[in-house]
C-alpha cells in the first residue's frame, strides 16, 4: 500500500477519515515495533488491517503472531476482508465505532425512547 494502494485500502482510508468527527484520527502504513499497521489510531490504540486472499492461506501464521504481538503492546487488531470494505463500507465504519466504544448514534436516541413515554402512560408509536 505504500505506493500503490488497493481499491480496498483507498476505500478504508475514506472510511477512517470519516470517523474524525468522533475523535478518531487514523494514520496509514504506521510503524509499530517491527510491524507496519495498515491503519492505526494511536490515541485509541486500535489497529485496522485489510486482508486479501493471501491472508486465508500461508499468511495466517504470520498474521496470528503479528496480532498477538500488537495486542501484547496494547493495540487490539480488527481485521476486514477486502470485499467487506468494498461492499459494506458503512458496516465497516460502524464496526470501528463499536470497537472504539463510540456509539454511531447518540444514546439515548434523539427520536425519543418509548420507555419514557410508556412510563408516563403515553401511547408509543413504532
Amino acid at each position: 500500500m505504500r505506493r500503490d494502494p488497493t481499491d480496498a485500502e483507498r476505500r478504508m482510508w475514506q472510511i477512517v477519515r470519516s470517523l474524525r468527527p468522533f475523535g478518531m484520527h487514523f494514520r496509514r502504513q504506521a510503524p509499530i515495533g517491527a510491524y507496519i499497521a495498515d491503519f492505526v489510531w494511536h490515541e485509541g490504540r486500535l489497529v485496522v488491517e485489510i486482508d486479501g486472499g493471501q491472508h486465508a492461506g500461508t499468511q495466517r501464521l504470520h498474521d496470528a503472531r503479528r496480532t498477538a504481538w500488537l495486542e501484547s503492546e496494547g493495540y487490539p487488531v480488527i481485521r476486514f476482508w477486502n470485499n467487506e470494505v468494498l461492499r459494506a463500507p458503512r458496516s465497516v465504519g460502524e464496526a470501528l465505532l463499536v470497537a472504539a466504544n463510540k456509539s454511531p448514534t447518540p444514546d439515548p436516541s434523539p427520536q425519543g425512547g418509548g420507555e419514557a413515554a410508556a412510563a408516563r402512560g403515553q401511547k408509543v408509536h413504532p
